[in-house]
Protein backbone atom coordinates (compact mmCIF):
# COMPACT_ATOMS: atom_id res chain seq x y z
CA UNK A 1 0.00 0.00 0.00
CA UNK A 2 1.59 3.25 -1.06
CA UNK A 3 1.13 6.57 0.72
CA UNK A 4 -1.56 7.80 -1.70
CA UNK A 5 -3.72 4.76 -0.95
CA UNK A 6 -3.18 5.25 2.78
CA UNK A 7 -4.32 8.87 2.55
CA UNK A 8 -7.33 7.78 0.50
CA UNK A 9 -8.23 5.23 3.15
CA UNK A 10 -7.84 7.87 5.87
CA UNK A 11 -10.04 10.28 3.94
CA UNK A 12 -12.66 7.58 3.39
CA UNK A 13 -12.72 6.71 7.10
CA UNK A 14 -13.00 10.38 8.05
CA UNK A 15 -15.86 11.01 5.61
CA UNK A 16 -17.61 7.84 6.77
CA UNK A 17 -17.29 8.80 10.44
CA UNK A 18 -18.56 12.33 9.87
CA UNK A 19 -21.43 10.97 7.77
CA UNK A 20 -22.38 8.48 10.49
CA UNK A 21 -22.34 11.17 13.16
CA UNK A 22 -24.49 13.50 11.06
CA UNK A 23 -26.97 10.70 10.25
CA UNK A 24 -27.29 9.77 13.92
CA UNK A 25 -27.74 13.42 14.86
CA UNK A 26 -30.46 13.89 12.25
CA UNK A 27 -32.18 10.67 13.37
CA UNK A 28 -32.13 11.80 17.00
CA UNK A 29 -33.57 15.20 16.07
CA UNK A 30 -36.44 13.70 14.08
CA UNK A 31 -37.35 10.91 16.48
CA UNK A 32 -36.78 12.67 19.80
CA UNK A 33 -38.70 15.91 19.47
CA UNK A 34 -38.68 17.74 22.79
CA UNK A 35 -41.75 19.48 24.12
CA UNK A 36 -41.34 23.09 25.13
CA UNK A 37 -42.72 23.47 28.63
CA UNK A 38 -42.26 26.49 30.88
CA UNK A 39 -41.34 24.36 33.90
CA UNK A 40 -38.32 22.81 32.22
CA UNK A 41 -36.25 25.97 32.48
CA UNK A 42 -36.76 26.38 36.25
CA UNK A 43 -33.96 25.01 38.45
CA UNK A 44 -35.47 22.43 40.79
CA UNK A 45 -34.20 19.76 43.14
CA UNK A 46 -36.36 16.73 43.88
CA UNK A 47 -39.48 18.51 42.64
CA UNK A 48 -38.93 21.60 44.79
CA UNK A 49 -37.70 24.96 43.56
CA UNK A 50 -34.06 25.48 44.41
CA UNK A 51 -33.18 27.90 47.22
CA UNK A 52 -29.58 28.29 46.13
CA UNK A 53 -28.46 30.24 43.08
CA UNK A 54 -28.03 28.14 39.97
CA UNK A 55 -24.45 29.22 39.27
CA UNK A 56 -23.10 28.48 42.76
CA UNK A 57 -19.46 27.48 43.09
CA UNK A 58 -18.51 24.07 44.39
CA UNK A 59 -15.44 23.64 46.56
CA UNK A 60 -13.08 20.96 45.30
CA UNK A 61 -12.02 19.38 48.59
CA UNK A 62 -10.64 16.15 47.28
CA UNK A 63 -8.22 17.36 44.63
CA UNK A 64 -5.26 16.22 46.73
CA UNK A 65 -6.62 12.69 46.93
CA UNK A 66 -7.31 12.72 43.22
CA UNK A 67 -3.78 13.86 42.34
CA UNK A 68 -2.18 11.28 44.60
CA UNK A 69 -4.41 8.57 43.13
CA UNK A 70 -3.37 9.57 39.60
CA UNK A 71 0.31 9.54 40.57
CA UNK A 72 0.15 6.05 42.02
CA UNK A 73 -2.14 4.83 39.27
CA UNK A 74 0.50 5.90 36.76
CA UNK A 75 3.07 4.09 38.86
CA UNK A 76 1.17 0.84 38.36
CA UNK A 77 0.79 1.57 34.65
CA UNK A 78 4.59 1.87 34.34
CA UNK A 79 5.43 -1.04 36.64
CA UNK A 80 3.97 -3.73 34.38
CA UNK A 81 6.05 -2.93 31.25
CA UNK A 82 9.07 -2.47 33.49
CA UNK A 83 8.56 -5.92 35.00
CA UNK A 84 8.34 -7.43 31.52
CA UNK A 85 11.71 -6.03 30.38
CA UNK A 86 13.48 -6.20 33.75
CA UNK A 87 14.96 -9.62 33.07
CA UNK A 88 16.45 -8.43 29.77
CA UNK A 89 17.81 -5.06 30.92
CA UNK A 90 18.96 -5.99 34.42
CA UNK A 91 20.40 -3.65 37.04
CA UNK A 92 19.90 -0.50 34.97
CA UNK A 93 16.15 -1.12 34.90
CA UNK A 94 16.15 -1.63 38.67
CA UNK A 95 17.96 1.68 39.20
CA UNK A 96 15.60 3.48 36.82
CA UNK A 97 12.56 2.18 38.68
CA UNK A 98 14.17 3.14 41.97
CA UNK A 99 14.57 6.73 40.76
CA UNK A 100 10.98 6.76 39.51
CA UNK A 101 9.64 5.47 42.83
CA UNK A 102 11.80 7.94 44.76
CA UNK A 103 10.31 10.84 42.78
CA UNK A 104 6.80 9.54 43.48
CA UNK A 105 7.65 9.14 47.16
CA UNK A 106 8.87 12.75 47.27
CA UNK A 107 5.55 13.79 45.76
CA UNK A 108 3.74 11.81 48.45
CA UNK A 109 5.82 13.48 51.17
CA UNK A 110 5.11 16.90 49.69
CA UNK A 111 1.37 16.19 49.56
CA UNK A 112 1.49 14.96 53.15
CA UNK A 113 3.33 18.10 54.30
CA UNK A 114 0.77 20.31 52.55
CA UNK A 115 -2.14 18.48 54.21
CA UNK A 116 -3.42 16.70 51.14
CA UNK A 117 -3.99 13.53 53.17
CA UNK A 118 -5.86 15.24 55.98
CA UNK A 119 -9.47 14.22 56.31
CA UNK A 120 -11.86 17.04 55.50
Amino acid sequence: MNSLQQYGLLLGLTVGTVGLVLCLYALARTIGKAKQEPGKDVPATAGQLSRDPVWARYHARYYGYALLFLAFDMEMAYMYPWAVVYKQVGLVALLDMGVFLAILFLGLLYGWSQGALRRQ
